[in-house]
């Protein structure tokens, strides 16, 4: 048998990364990697930031970049193949450790293929077991060596099933100060000091601008028109994004919407409240302590295979509701939110207005975030990534 690379001199580390997410956080691993194993050579599937650090990709990140039941029922034969290929390298590569990012319905299956043939395996960034069949935890101990978690609730659940899972910090909660500055945002984006400003994010994916943008859209526009001092800003996640958002805008009635090319930290940041899609972007909003109301709709398909299987476990969506139940700031809702067919204009306008029209609810919605940024670093000193570099070689050495 072909032996596996030696984690004693340059070991060779495989990623798998799914999505724009997975490819920050590889790039930020790698980083942190090469200051322990400073002639490790990393490969496997990443994106443009990955590729930055050298990286070696064997395929575009962009083939896994695949969301929803239907969706991936879709692209199933595509990625059936796409992973053989993958897992046939691995096994003839054999590195000393591989580590998926992310991508659980692709990653969690490699993990398990690779783990049985000896090879010691990672995954970086648990599902969300909390909500969404919490035995769960139990197969991914099947296919991971060890579980790192971003969220410090997470780790609990796995030692109820016995699975090594470490806490090993949120790295969003790494790049937003405590105390978000305004002013320096609204410079940076052209827009006044002295008007009311919305940022409106209705999605990274064109499949979510399709499904929802239209929706957001029209929200906006209902918000503008009770609001005519309102400044609105768009971040547009990549070129295909911002094109179909300019449609979507063409025609804006008073003052058009600023329409930017990403930004949307500086967006969050220069806003008084956000609209926007449900996802990683709410708690990125949440750490620029701003309040927000969040929406989203998947797929039919999609939706009613879930709720056929009973398969989500709580019925709060965003994670800025479910970080404040797991830190016990109570049941109720911090952030509104409006799922599926609840996902209006009307719902998502109407909840916008009172949101800016309170500014005693705003302000105790961001002491609430302040709060939950304490929670997420977890009293953990030093940068996310650093803590994750950590787990893994712990794992290397002991090999």
């Amino acid at each position: 048998m072909q032996q596996t690379h030696s984690p004693t001199d340059a070991p060779l580390i495989a990623l798998i990364a799914g999505e724009d997410s997975g490819d920050q956080l590889g790039a930020d691993l790698i980083v942190a990697l090469r200051h322990r194993f400073p002639g490790a050579r990393f490969v496997g599937i990443g994106g443009r930031r990955m590729l930055t650090q050298g990286f070696e990709s064997w395929y575009d990140i962009r083939e896994l970049s695949v969301m929803g039941f239907a969706e991936v029922v879709k692209h199933l034969p595509r990625l059936l193949r796409l992973r053989r290929e993958l897992l046939a390298k691995l096994l003839d590569a054999r590195p000393a450790l591989t580590i998926g990012i992310d991508a659980p319905d692709f990653n969690l299956a490699v993990e398990r293929k690779l783990k049985e043939a000896g090879l010691v395996t990672a995954h970086y960034v648990s599902p969300s077991v909390w909500a969404w069949r919490e035995k769960r935890a139990e197969k991914i101990g099947r296919s991971a060596e060890r579980v790192l978690c971003l969220f410090p609730m997470e780790p609990p659940i796995y030692a109820q099933h016995g699975v090594d899972a470490r806490f090993v910090g949120h790295p969003l909660a790494d790049r937003f100060p405590m105390v978000s500055e305004r002013d320096g945002a609204r410079d940076a984006l052209g827009l006044p000091h002295d008007a009311p400003v919305l940022a409106v994010l209705p999605g990274s994916r064109p499949s979510e601008i399709e499904r929802i943008g239209a929706i957001f859209i029209d929200a906006a526009k209902r918000v503008s028109g009770a609001m005519p001092t309102l400044r609105i800003v768009v971040p547009a996640a990549n070129e295909r994004v911002h094109a179909r958002l300019a449609s979507l805008l063409q025609g804006f009635p008073g003052t058009p919407p600023m329409l930017i090319d990403g930004q949307a930290h500086e967006a969050m940041l220069a806003a008084d409240a956000v609209l926007l899609a449900s996802g990683t972007a709410t708690l990125e909003a949440m750490l620029a302590k701003r309040p927000m109301v969040v929406g989203y709709r998947v797929s039919p398909t999609s939706y009613r295979i879930a709720k056929a299987l009973r398969m989500l476990k709580t019925d709060v969506y965003s994670l800025p509701n479910i970080l404040a139940r797991a830190c016990g700031l109570g049941r109720e809702r911090l952030v509104p939110e409006f799922m599926q067919d609840e996902c209006t204009p009307d719902n998502l306008a109407r909840a916008t207005l009172e949101l800016l029209a309170d500014s005693e609810r705003r302000g105790a919605i961001v002491t609430a975030f302040e709060y939950l940024h304490q929670a997420l670093r977890g009293g953990l000193e030093g940068r996310a990534a650093d803590h994750a570099a950590e787990a893994v070689a712990d794992l290397l050495e002991r090999r």
